[in-house]
């Protein structure tokens, strides 16, 4: 895929009461292809050094469905509005098995970008870890 698109990200965590908020702007790649839709962008561990980053991939498949992956890792985590999904979440020493629910995802993604938005929570072992919001904006460079 070729990386045309402007792509930022926003994303909040509450865990305990302590709220967190991470920003990413970089470029990446957007396309549609057999009906699902396809973000994919790098997320660097150091930005001084650009060999250093994983591949992350969010395929749409509809409007209330999302699967995020990072490329070479076991980590697959399905958000789909309204379901609960165990997954796999590769912490660099280990795979955790965790569980998401989505309660909402607002799907705008079009032809040429738009936005998404998604709120969910993790669970393991049945008790609550964490609430998340992400919010993701694409365009086209010019």
């Amino acid at each position: 895929m070729q990386e045309n698109y402007l792509i930022h990200i926003l994303g909040r965590q509450e865990i305990d009461g302590e709220k967190d908020e991470i920003k990413l702007d970089t470029v990446g790649a957007y396309c549609q292809r057999d009906g699902h839709q396809y973000i994919s962008y790098r997320d660097y561990y150091d930005e001084s050094d650009p060999k250093n980053y994983r591949t992350t991939v969010l395929k749409l498949e509809g409007p209330q469905k999302a699967t995020l992956l990072h490329a070479g890792s076991a980590t697959r985590l399905i958000l789909e509005e309204g379901k609960r999904h165990y997954c796999q979440y590769d912490t660099g020493y280990g795979t955790l098995t965790i569980g998401t629910f989505a309660q909402k995802i607002e799907n705008n993604l079009h032809s040429q970008g738009g936005s998404l938005r998604i709120h969910y929570t993790l669970d393991m072992n049945a008790g609550f870890l964490s609430f998340h919001e992400i919010s993701v904006t694409i365009k086209p460079m010019k």
